[in-house]
Formats: C-alpha cells, sequence, structure tokens
C-alpha cells in the first residue's frame, strides 16, 4: 500500500483528502497541518508522494518542495493551491513537482495524477533495481559502472570481462559500433585502475592530420614552427601517469600510425623543437567501429600496431543485440530528459515500446538517447506516445515490417505479448509473482502490463476479475 503525506493548513481541507484516499483502500494517508513539522514527519515517513499545499504560514509550500527534491528526490509532489497562478504552477515543475493542481480539486483528476505519480514512482524505483542487479552480478567494482545501463546477460558478460582486465596495466582495445559506450568502458577501465587519480584523457585520434599529430599528442616548444609563440604541453603529458583514450583508432592515417607506434614500443618521445625525451607513462585504450583486421588487409592499418594495442579486447555489442535493455534504457531516458525539460511524462505507451524493440538503432545507445529526448520536448500529454517519435523511426519500422512479414501473417507484438502474460497466469493460477519469474519481469512490470492490456484474472476455483493493485 502507498505512503501518501497530505499538507495543508486548513484542517477540513486534510478531512476532506483523508475521507477521498483512504475509501480507496489504496493508500495509507496521513496529514498535517503544521507546516514547521513538515521536513521532520518526511524525513521519518518514507512517503511515496506527498499532497502540498503552497500557501501556507511559517513553511512555504515551495520551501518544503525544495527540501523534499533535494533529500528525498524519489517521492513525488503534487502541488495544490487554492489560486490558479501560471507562474507559480511553472516554477513547481521545474523544482520538480508532478503535478499542480488547483482548489476545489476535481476528485476523479487526483485520484489519477496520483495513481501515475506512484506509477512513476514505481517504474524509476524498478529501474533502479534493474540497475542494481546488474552491477551485482559477478562485478566487482560496482561503482565504476554506474553509468551503464543493462539487464541482458550477454552485455553482463562483457561487463565482467570489463572488471577483470581493468586492473592491469595492459592496452585495451574497444570495438564496437558508434553509440555503443565506448567512451563509458573505458572511463570504467580507468576508474578501476590504479591510474584512477591520475588524469583520463580522451582525444578522437581520427581527426588529426599527419602534420599536426606530433604537436598535439607530443606538444611543442615555442618557435619550433610557425605560429608557436607558446610552449605547449602534448595529449602524452596532459596524460602522465594516467590514461589516454584513442577514439577512432582505425582513422588514423598511416604515417600517423607509424609515430604512435614508435612512441608505444619506446615509451618516450619529443616535443616538437625539442631534443629532450620525455616519458610516456600512460595507458592506452584504443577505440573503433571498423574491423581492424579487415583494415589491415586492405593495407589501411598497420598490422605491428594492431598487436600492440590488442593485448585485451573488449566488444561491445549493438543495442539491436542486446534483448530486454531497449524498454529498460527508454524508461531510463524518460526519467533523464523529464528532468532535463521539467516535464512530468509518467509512462511510455506499450505501442511505443512494441516500435522502439523493432527498429535497428544504427546509432544504438546514443540514438536511443536523443529519439527520447525528442519525444519528451514534442509530447503535451502525460504518456509518451507514438506521434511523438521522430517521423524517422515511425518509417522504419513500418518499412521493416513490410518487407519481412505476410500481411495474413501480421500481428502487434502488444497482442503476442498479452497472450503470453493470459498464458503464463492460466499456468500459475493466476499467481502473478509466479508468472513474473517465467516471464523474466519484475512483479511491478507484470502489473503494469496486465492493467494495460486489461487481462483478466482466473484464479483456481475463483471468478475472475482484472488486476486492481
Amino acid at each position: 500500500m502507498n505512503r501518501v503525506l497530505v499538507i495543508d493548513d486548513d484542517v477540513a481541507v486534510l478531512n476532506y483528502f483523508m475521507i477521498l484516499l483512504t475509501q480507496t483502500q489504496r493508500y495509507f494517508v496521513r496529514v498535517l497541518s503544521d507546516s514547521s513539522k513538515a521536513f521532520e514527519m518526511i524525513d521519518s515517513g518514507q512517503f511515496d508522494a506527498i499532497l502540498l499545499d503552497m500557501d501556507m504560514p511559517v513553511v512555504h509550500g515551495r520551501e518544503v518542495l525544495e527540501y523534499v527534491k533535494q533529500k528525498h528526490p524519489g517521492i513525488e509532489v503534487i502541488v495544490i493551491t487554492g489560486v490558479e497562478d501560471v507562474q507559480l504552477a511553472v516554477e513547481s515543475m521545474k523544482t520538480g513537482a508532478y503535478d499542480y493542481l488547483c482548489k476545489p480539486v476535481d476528485e476523479t483528476r487526483l485520484l489519477l495524477v496520483l495513481e501515475r505519480a506512484l506509477e512513476r514512482s514505481q517504474l524509476r524505483d524498478e529501474i533502479s533495481k534493474l540497475r542494481d542487479q546488474a552491477r551485482l552480478e559477478g562485478l566487482r567494482h560496482k561503482e565504476a559502472f554506474k553509468g551503464i545501463i543493462t539487464q541482458n546477460k550477454s552485455f553482463l558478460r562483457v561487463l565482467q570481462r570489463v572488471d577483470q582486465i581493468a586492473e592491469s596495466e595492459n592496452y585495451v582495445l574497444i570495438w564496437g559500433e558508434s553509440g555503443t559506450g565506448k567512451e563509458l568502458v573505458a572511463k570504467a577501465i580507468h576508474q578501476i585502475s590504479r591510474r584512477r587519480d591520475k588524469p583520463f584523457i580522451a582525444v578522437n585520434a581520427g581527426t588529426f592530420a599527419s602534420e599536426l599529430f606530433s604537436s598535439e599528442f607530443f606538444g611543442h616548444e615555442r618557435g619550433a614552427f610557425t605560429g608557436a609563440v607558446n610552449s605547449k604541453a602534448g595529449f602524452f603529458e596532459k596524460a602522465d601517469g594516467g590514461t589516454l583514450m584513442l577514439d577512432e583508432i582505425g582513422e588514423l592515417e598511416l604515417p600517423v600510425q607509424s609515430k604512435l607506434l614508435r612512441v608505444l614500443q619506446e615509451g618516450e618521445y619529443f616535443r616538437v623543437g625539442s631534443t629532450e625525451k620525455r616519458g610516456a607513462d600512460v595507458r592506452i585504450i584504443a577505440c573503433t567501429n571498423k574491423d581492424l583486421a579487415e583494415e589491415i588487409e586492405k593495407g589501411r592499418f598497420r598490422r605491428d600496431l594492431y598487436y600492440r594495442l590488442n593485448i585485451c579486447s573488449v566488444f561491445l555489442p549493438p543495442l539491436r543485440d542486446r534483448e530486454g535493455d531497449v524498454e529498460l534504457l527508454a524508461n531510463w531516458f524518460l526519467e533523464k530528459h523529464n528532468h532535463t525539460n521539467s516535464k512530468s511524462i509518467s509512462l511510455i505507451e506499450q505501442d511505443v515500446i512494441d516500435l522502439l524493440e523493432i527498429y535497428d538503432y544504427p546509432g544504438n545507445v546514443r540514438e536511443l538517447d536523443n529519439i527520447i529526448a525528442e519525444a519528451v520536448v514534442v509530447e503535451t500529454g502525460r504518456t509518451l506516445t507514438r506521434r511523438s517519435l521522430p517521423r524517422y523511426v515511425l518509417n522504419a519500422v513500418s518499412s521493416s515490417r513490410s518487407s519481412t512479414v505476410p500481411p495474413s501473417e501480421r500481428k502487434s507484438l502488444s497482442d503476442v505479448e498479452a497472450e503470453h502474460i493470459r498464458h503464463m497466469l492460466e499456468l500459475t493460477e493466476g499467481n502473478r509473482t509466479a508468472a513474473a519469474e517465467i516471464l523474466g519481469i519484475s512483479r511491478v512490470s507484470l502489473i503494469s502490463k496486465i492493467k494495460r492490456y486489461g487481462i483478466d484474472i482466473k484464479p483456481a476455483g475463483g471468478n475472475g476479475h482484472t488486476a486492481e493493485e
């Protein structure tokens, strides 16, 4: 049962909300008329949502809202006021309020807003738990992977390999398509290594032509060439003692590859215009979206440099191969962009999830992030619908469906999923916990899907009923 706190200086209003919410038998309700005690009660109450009057004596509602979002960001706050003030509504939403209601409050709207706020809170908790579970499966250095969201077992095995090789001093080659998270993994390796307290420098190596490479990577002395008015440290010097990530290593020109190889072999270099040797105390993490073995065969990449870099290799799979991660990531990005844009979109429509899971993602996780970012900005309602998705995504999915599935056999993923859930519920005689375990999803997710599809649960020996939990 969700715990709801109502804060209002009007006792009559508190009594009204107490009766309204408790008669639903879905909420444990506490009320508070003295706003000076709000912080203490919030700290001790473990509430899921707060109905907050803004115009109160002693402590203003704005102060309470700011306190909640700073100290207890997981609590959803619904702001209530007796005066319709658009500016106050905007400010409240920017501070983190879920929604804004004006007295006299419409009962139906209040209950709907409260239910959606709690659904969003549950979804956020579920995503957080899934992320924590992912970290716990064999990862010794969990905090290093905090920016990586996954529940896919194959990808978790990749992270376990990263966890194992990170503590060594060996060079690492990370390869995978654009947007798969190569820099996040490189940063995780750095955080786990003994070099964690030294610099991490990420460089797009492919952007430097041969004539600029030496100056940018090794540095130069004043007067070394026209325009060198001051001495300059290169990337190797800036990363001294730490990690130098070379992104797009497959784009390096052959002459540049030779210069890089020499430094890696000898462990030293010269600034341009200097005869003083400098030690190259850096760990190299090279990243590429190209098949370097193929580039070697085509004469575009040095074999000896490849072997020098490829002491430990990590392949990051594309998002389309990470089963189960699209919905998880989409909801994660929804929370992220809700916060960025002061929005309160609580759910992603199942039809949208179906579309997102079909899409091919040439830009991988980064592209999904951008898709949700645009959809959040465009969406005007409380649920992310297909009308807010970028047109190119809808067109690509439509084309994919038309070309691969005969018209007579086309069936929506929603229908297939609903049938599968019904079958599992029949097998478990309506036991949602058991059904969720078989389906490989959380109980909260299952209940959400049961509601969404209007699935009728028929426990053994009982009458059918639709889930209300």
